[in-house]
């Protein structure tokens, strides 16, 4: 149990941790590139870590040393058998990109996780990557993990994908490196490129066009140092706080900005959030030092194309849209409903313990803003283990009238280990 006081200023400066999106990626496409990655600014949160730990097994030697890590790849072709289950924890990320990796490999291997895990729809992936000739099988039946996986030959295929998702379009093009041919993903709108970026970096060749990204087969990749900057899901938490409070000045060091991962940037600003780029850094990845105020907000409608670039934000979202003057509607986010949780419910359930007016719908929420949080005290704020709730409850209870606490707080650590200390480091 975690309890939070209210607080009416936030001020200072911090460092977000790394982004895990990327954390991710580093590991994996070092491990199966030729050469020694050297990857800073880690995120040592346990979804990364349950991707570390799922190469390790397949004979990769991983060095840590704080946020450093150190790959030694063996290669595309260089993975060998793990000797028991790849257990992928809580990491919707690690289950769906190594599968692609996975269908792939001379060996039979199986894939697991959490129980949250094995809820989580898998037949987005089994579809496109069983039309390459990959032989999935989810174990019970239901198209969600333990997945069994055994590696065969692959062909290149054109996938339109039903979703805007990353994870999809990822799983596809790391199948595509060993397929023989072009493979293509086209979504219905862009999902953040990470997956793009870094694959280019490391030697593949790899195309993006409107909403399609092409993969060629590849004999090989390379490996490449990767500098991680700071996690824009984590540090919206902050943006929003920063926006809501009365009193205060946070200064957030070296965030991504992204634009396929900057929706919410968007959104704030266009709610009226005062957030300045203070300090740009140029690389693989954009990123920025980011000054929030605290500001008036108003409702918006969010929906469309921004949706995919701030799917993980909305939970904190609506935190901000319920302490906005006006009416917010979010919609075209039925992803919500297959993350960690269902987020359409668990947000609604979180905020409803503010006093907020919510209203949930098939495919989002309708928020009217009061511009005032008040816990109810009906016992501590249900996280559902699921991070982001956990986190967004926080940012709402610092604008709420008396402490709130906050059960299984300790799911936070999948993403961002640190965010308590820093929160109280800028409440001081």
């Amino acid at each position: 149990m975690y309890e939070l006081k209210n607080a009416t200023a936030l001020k200072g400066e911090i460092e977000i941790p790394g982004d895990k999106s990327i954390s991710h990626r580093a590991v994996m496409f070092g491990s199966i590139s030729k050469g020694t990655t050297r990857v800073q600014h880690f995120l040592n949160g346990a979804d990364c870590l349950s991707t570390i730990s799922c190469f390790r097994k397949m004979g990769i030697d991983i060095d840590q040393n704080g946020q450093e890590v150190i790959i030694h790849g063996n290669g595309l072709h260089g993975l060998s058998a793990p000797s028991e289950i790849l257990d992928t924890g809580n990491s919707g990320t690690t289950t769906r990109l190594i599968s692609g990796i996975l269908s792939a490999q001379p060996f039979t291997c199986t894939l697991n996780g959490d129980a949250s895990i094995q809820k989580r729809p898998m037949k987005r992936i089994i579809t496109p990557l069983s039309m390459m000739g990959a032989d999935i099988v989810s174990e019970r039946g239901n198209d969600c993990a333990p997945l069994r996986i055994t590696g065969a030959p692959l062909s290149g295929i054109h996938y339109d994908s039903p979703v805007a998702s990353a994870q999809v379009k990822s799983a596809i093009l790391l199948a595509g490196l060993y397929a023989e041919g072009e493979t293509s993903v086209t979504e219905p709108s862009v999902s953040r490129d990470h997956t793009e970026l870094m694959l280019k970096a490391f030697g593949a060749d790899v195309a993006t066009k409107d909403t399609t990204a092409t993969i060629k087969s590849c004999s090989e990749l390379y490996a490449s140092d990767i500098l991680v900057p700071g996690d824009i899901s984590s540090a919206a938490y902050f943006l929003v706080a920063g926006s809501i409070m009365k009193q205060g000045e946070i200064l957030i060091r070296n965030v991504g900005i992204n634009p396929t991962r900057a929706g919410i940037l968007t959104v704030l600003l266009s709610m009226g959030a005062d957030i300045r780029e203070v300090r740009r850094y140029n690389g693989t990845e954009p990123a920025a030092d980011l000054l929030v105020r605290p500001a008036s907000l108003r409702g918006v409608t969010v929906e469309g194309d921004v949706i995919p670039r701030l799917i993980d934000e909305i939970p904190v979202l609506a935190v901000a849209a319920a302490m906005a003057e006006g009416t917010t509607v979010i919609r075209d986010a039925a992803e919500l409903k297959v993350k960690e949780s269902d987020r359409i419910e668990s947000v609604t359930k979180m905020l409803r313990h503010f006093g907020a007016d919510i209203t949930p719908t098939e495919d989002g929420m309708i928020i009217q803003g009061t511009g005032t949080l008040s816990y109810d005290g009906k016992g501590p704020i249900e996280s559902y283990k699921d991070h982001r709730i956990a986190m967004s409850a926080a940012i709402a209870a610092l604008a709420a009238d008396t402490p709130v606490p906050i059960d299984d707080f300790s799911c936070v650590d999948i993403s961002f280990p640190s965010f308590a200390s820093l929160l109280e480091q800028l409440a001081k």
